[in-house]
């Protein structure tokens, strides 16, 4: 090609498209051997194999194994890898544009009891990993915590919690009711079927509100 000559314009498109294909097919094979062989087991080299790219692209694409790690944790929360914070995923929207108090709080159990059955086994995966993959849960658990607090914030602005409310300690608790580890206590533990949870969660969630002085 001439010197000068512009770049065609779908060569950007099919870079883009490669590395779209090549991020889902290392995730699919990150999952797959995570789950077979541990994450301790599971290699950089094993997945990149499974996944017919070089060891290169994946750490070009994800930094290594522990952010490997973090975007299947990503992926499996919003339960798709679209560039989609998740306050603009269709659920939350619907729990932020429901009016009734009692209705949002049943559909943000809901949205709760959804994040934990699509993470309940990821989450014990990674669990046992030690402390390579440590960081990567403990920035889940802010994450959390910054979405909880969101939503509490959410029903100050919107009314629902009375003037003087201290929706920092109402975040912290709601933080604590809707974690992963109480999840699996009730449901694995204890074998209570997921309504069962959403029913229990709802209940709590309501009970936690500050009555109107």
């Amino acid at each position: 090609m001439p010197s000068g000559t512009p770049r065609r314009p779908y060569d950007s498109a099919r870079r883009q498209q490669a590395a779209r294909r090549n991020r889902a097919a290392i995730l699919a094979a990150g999952r797959e051997l995570l789950f077979r062989d541990g994450y301790r087991a599971t290699t950089v080299r094993a997945v990149a194999e499974r996944a017919g790219v070089s060891p290169e692209t994946l750490y070009k694409a994800f930094g290594g194994k522990p952010g490997l790690a973090k975007a299947l944790w990503d992926v499996t929360l919003a339960g798709d890898d679209q560039p989609l914070a998740m306050a603009e995923r269709p659920q939350l929207q619907a729990v932020l544009a429901t009016l009734d108090a009692h209705a949002k709080l049943r559909l943000y159990a809901a949205f709760v009891r959804g994040v934990h059955e699509r993470l309940a086994a990821l989450s014990a995966l990674l669990a046992e990993a030690g402390p390579e993959v440590g960081q990567v849960l403990a920035l889940s658990e802010d994450e959390r915590m910054a979405g909880v607090s969101a939503f509490v914030a959410h029903l100050a602005d919107t009314g629902v919690l009375p003037p003087g409310t201290d929706t920092a300690r109402l975040a912290e608790s709601w933080w604590a009711l809707t974690g992963p580890h109480l999840y699996t206590q009730l449901t694995t533990g204890r074998g209570w079927d997921t309504d069962t949870y959403e029913d229990w969660l709802t209940g709590l969630l309501a009970a936690a509100l500050p009555s109107p002085t």
